[in-house]
């Protein structure tokens, strides 16, 4: 018999023998001690535990006396130990991989007690919806090597969330993007399409789980290229065997390594922090949109509070098309639904009346307002973008003024541009996006490269730019915001029409008019790997002051 399953036979074992003989449930022996995490914007700090792990049940009081077990209790208060016994992978095999990810974590146990803590909001929802679809309780630990159960965590290749979706997978499964709410920063929402996704994933690999979490990670063309060459070599088809790309190799290693870390974590002299095996938070429907302030003070918590559990919400209100729910912890939902009930409607949310005046556009007031146009279009039933001067206008405003959105997106953007620095010696600017700007077109004003700037504002070199975004861009060149570094023009952008040639390439279009070939693409939606054809026609946005 196996370690693995020798392992899980004295899991139950085990069980049958607390239950029978109802044993004594141990106290939590905790050694508060400060850590701090990241300086990231939505970082909050931990304090790092130790507990005594010789018994099945941690206690869930962090302090307090040790806890009694009920006679006919057979449910784990304890999450750690719940995922422990719903584990479905082989994590207990010799791979160097494997070895090595695990070496990693037993020697960062202040990471481990960090990402612990902070799995405390979400990671009871998420092993229930993991329990009812019958699917390896271990990906419940997924969020950790994806995103540190950060659900703010943003990565330079455009994910987003605790489970890290990009956009075009975010689109299949059906989770909205816009620019009140982003759904796969949402609890609900990301969690139910993950695992939609990994069920999916692990059925076109005919129920192989290792190469359906590599999938999860490169792709599922990345992982089924890999498996078609091999068997085509006559080599073996399994994960490890798989020639794929570095980050997906080292991907399921962590995944395991963790597995087998929380299956016996005193044995590693690992701390993590106490997660009782009950709901966190509960939703509460709000049939319209709200202002996060006014439902913050309905439910009697802070609006850092609720942006952590409705992190989805990109604003200062929640979205007008929807979702209509908020998440609220389990003892404030009855107070919240309460309160609700109570507000009318119309004070839901605050409104300015505006009139309109010369020089007006529905961007300018969006952009004061901190609103956006689809808004104020659907509230005043305007069509196209046509406002006359005179014109009264209903435009939502905030109840607070933005500070106090901290975890808001413009203020976690806010704290990302005071927080990156540039080289030695460089000094901050910042540059208002004008239309036909790129992150190409801007960094090469600057002198720096497109991949800094894109990290300078927490952002992707791939991501579109909107004109009057304001960008932090650290440069050595004498400048002034909005301005070009002495000595050079100003640009004058321009969009011009241009007919293909013969011979001509996007190569040679973009050097011809110094663009990058990526802003072509974008500016046109063409296929790169469709050759271009003579007459046909392309849309440019020219700098004529850096024309030959």
């Amino acid at each position: 018999m196996n370690n693995y399953l020798s392992n899980k036979i004295n899991k139950l074992t085990f069980i049958v023998v607390v239950i029978s003989s109802f044993m004594l449930l141990s106290g939590c022996n905790t050694s508060p001690a400060e850590d701090s995490n990241s300086a990231e914007p939505g970082a909050e700090t931990f304090t790092e535990y130790k507990i005594d792990y010789a018994y099945p049940y941690s206690c869930v009081a962090v302090t307090g006396e040790p806890k009694q077990a009920e006679p006919d209790a057979v449910v784990p208060r304890d999450i750690w130990y719940k995922i422990r016994m719903g584990s479905q992978l082989d994590w207990d095999i010799k791979q160097k991989r494997l070895q090595a990810e695990f070496n990693w974590y037993q020697r960062h146990p202040n990471y481990m007690a960090r990402v612990s803590q902070r799995s405390e909001r979400y990671i009871y929802y998420i092993t229930e919806q993991i329990q009812q679809r019958g699917l390896p309780m271990e990906l419940a630990l997924l969020p950790i090597v994806e995103s540190a159960y950060d659900p703010f965590a943003y990565s330079h290749g455009r994910a987003s969330g605790m489970w890290q979706f990009i956009p075009g997978t975010a689109r299949v499964y059906k989770l909205q993007i816009n620019w009140w709410y982003d759904g796969r920063r949402d609890v609900i929402a990301s969690t139910d399409a993950a695992l939609n996704y990994l069920t999916y994933l692990h059925k076109l690999f005919d129920g192989d789980w290792m190469l359906a979490l590599a999938a999860y990670n490169s792709g599922q063309g990345t992982v089924g290229r890999a498996v078609r060459k091999n068997r085509k070599l006559g080599r073996p088809t399994d994960f490890w065997s798989l020639d794929l790309p570095r980050e997906t190799r080292s991907y399921v290693p962590k995944l395991l390594a963790l597995a087998k870390l929380i299956d016996n974590p005193q044995q590693y002299d690992i701390a993590l922090y106490p997660v009782a095996n009950r709901p966190y938070f509960t939703n509460v429907s709000t049939g319209s949109q709200i202002d996060l302030a006014e439902a913050a003070s309905l439910a009697d918590i802070d609006v850092e509070e609720l942006y952590r559990l409705n992190p989805g919400f990109n604003r200062w209100a929640t979205a007008p098309s929807g979702p209509h729910r908020l998440l609220v912890p389990v003892d404030k939902a009855g107070l919240f639904e309460q309160q609700l009930a109570t507000l009318p409607d119309a004070e839901r949310m605050h409104w300015q009346r505006y009139t309109v005046k010369q020089g007006d556009s529905l961007g300018r007031l969006a952009q004061r307002y901190h609103t956006d146009v689809r808004t104020i279009r659907a509230n005043n039933k305007i069509k196209g973008n046509m406002i006359r001067e005179g014109q009264s206008l209903l435009i939502p405003i905030a109840t607070q003024g933005s500070s106090h959105y901290a975890l808001s997106s413009d203020q976690r953007l806010k704290k990302i541009q005071s927080t990156r620095k540039g080289a030695a010696g460089s000094h901050q600017v910042f540059y208002t996006v004008k239309s036909g700007d790129s992150f190409w077109s801007i960094s090469r004003r600057y002198g720096v490269s497109s991949s800094k700037l894109a990290h300078w504002n927490g952002m992707s070199p791939k991501n579109t730019l909107h004109p009057g975004k304001k960008l932090s861009v650290w440069t050595n060149q004498s400048t002034s915001s909005n301005t070009s570094p002495r000595g050079q023009r100003d640009p004058m952008m321009r969009k011009l029409g241009y007919r293909v040639r013969n011979g001509d390439s996007l190569a040679r279009i973009a050097g011809k008019f110094n663009v990058s070939v990526n802003d072509i693409i974008r500016w046109n939606s063409v296929n790169p790997k469709k050759y271009l054809q003579p007459g046909q026609r392309l849309t440019l946005y020219v700098d004529i002051t850096a024309m030959n």
